[in-house]
């Protein structure tokens, strides 16, 4: 049976306009003329028998049944594409993954091991785009998604089967240069500062903090985990009236730096952070760690049939995933 699809150059015009609301707009992109772009849609409307766009004093809007298709049609394009890039490629989409991962761990974790993926699994690509909270597979053209979650918020994700990565540990973190001016360093330094012993001071080691210590420094916030800190002081014992206070940053990435400039102690994945910790950019600022209330996942949709290239994906990402559990 024939099926009933507008065709891809009246969808081609249509999203466009849709996007810009704008038919002029939409012409430009496409190297169309306004009148090709306008009748494309308007053959569109007759083949829906629906009024996509409505005039307006300054050129036209998307009604409420326009918004809706505009939305969809995009997501398909967008599919259309991608798949057509891949074949472009020298894939036929067999050893190609597109995957969602949480920004800070694809860039200090995933990335830095895949030129062993390519090394052991040449044929696989990967291709990663960012995502912070869980969506729908339905909705988009991931096949996969690396996701940091409770147990909970990994079991109340729709649709979805989840392998356990890795345990979460994390922990206070802050500049060598706030540690230090809070707690005394490390040595035998006499008690009567000399010059010699202040400037040992300022190159030593400082010591971590206890955790009422902390409770009175300035605290960092993760804006996707507004509770992280609360949680970490009463998993401590301490009463921490400020737990909720201070800035809030939407990345862990963007937390380590406002952490290494001073502006406060952040509450970060040791895995993360190694770089910085090795390197004296960061300190640990209490030896207090809280391990296991999240989990790295790798999610995929359930009622999909896995394609071979991510069970080998997967496959390998176990293994990484016990390699760093593994390590000291």
């Amino acid at each position: 049976m024939r099926r009933k699809i507008p065709s891809i150059q009246a969808l081609l015009c249509f999203e466009a306009a849709a996007r810009h609301e704008s038919y002029t707009r939409a012409a430009q992109e496409l190297a169309l003329s306004q009148s090709a772009v306008t009748r494309q849609v308007a053959q569109l409307e007759d083949f829906l028998q629906t009024r996509l766009f409505r005039r307006t004093r300054h050129g036209v809007s998307l009604t409420p049944a326009g918004q809706d298709y505009a939305r969809h049609i995009g997501q398909r394009l967008d599919a259309i594409e991608r798949d057509t890039r891949d074949i472009m490629s020298g894939h036929d989409g067999g050893g190609v993954i597109h995957l969602a991962v949480v920004p800070s761990f694809a860039t200090h974790w995933l990335i830095p091991r895949l030129s062993d993926l390519a090394r052991t699994h040449p044929d696989i690509t990967v291709h990663i785009e960012t995502r912070t909270r869980p969506f729908l597979f339905a909705d988009g053209v991931m096949d996969a998604a690396l996701y940091a979650g409770t147990p909970a918020q990994v079991a109340n994700w729709p649709g979805t089967r989840a392998d356990v990565l890795m345990e979460e540990e994390v922990i206070p973190v802050c500049s060598p240069e706030l540690l230090r001016a809070h707690g005394a360093p490390t040595g035998n330094a006499a008690h009567t500062p000399t010059t010699r012993t202040r400037r040992a001071s300022m190159t030593s080691t400082p010591k971590p903090l206890s955790a009422q210590a902390l409770a009175r420094l300035p605290l960092l916030q993760q804006s996707t985990r507004p509770e992280g800190w609360r949680h970490w002081f009463d998993a401590m014992q301490v009463q921490a009236p400020e737990a909720l206070a201070g800035p809030r940053f939407e990345l862990f990435s963007m937390l380590a730096v406002a952490a290494k400039h001073g502006l406060g102690v952040a509450l970060m994945p040791r895995l993360l952070i190694a770089g910085e910790l090795a390197r004296g950019e960061l300190v640990v600022a209490c030896e207090r760690p809280l391990r296991g209330q999240r989990h790295y996942c790798f999610i995929t949709p359930k009622q999909t049939p896995e394609r071979g290239v991510v069970t080998r994906f997967r496959d390998w990402l176990l293994a990484q995933a016990a390699g760093t559990a593994a390590a000291p």
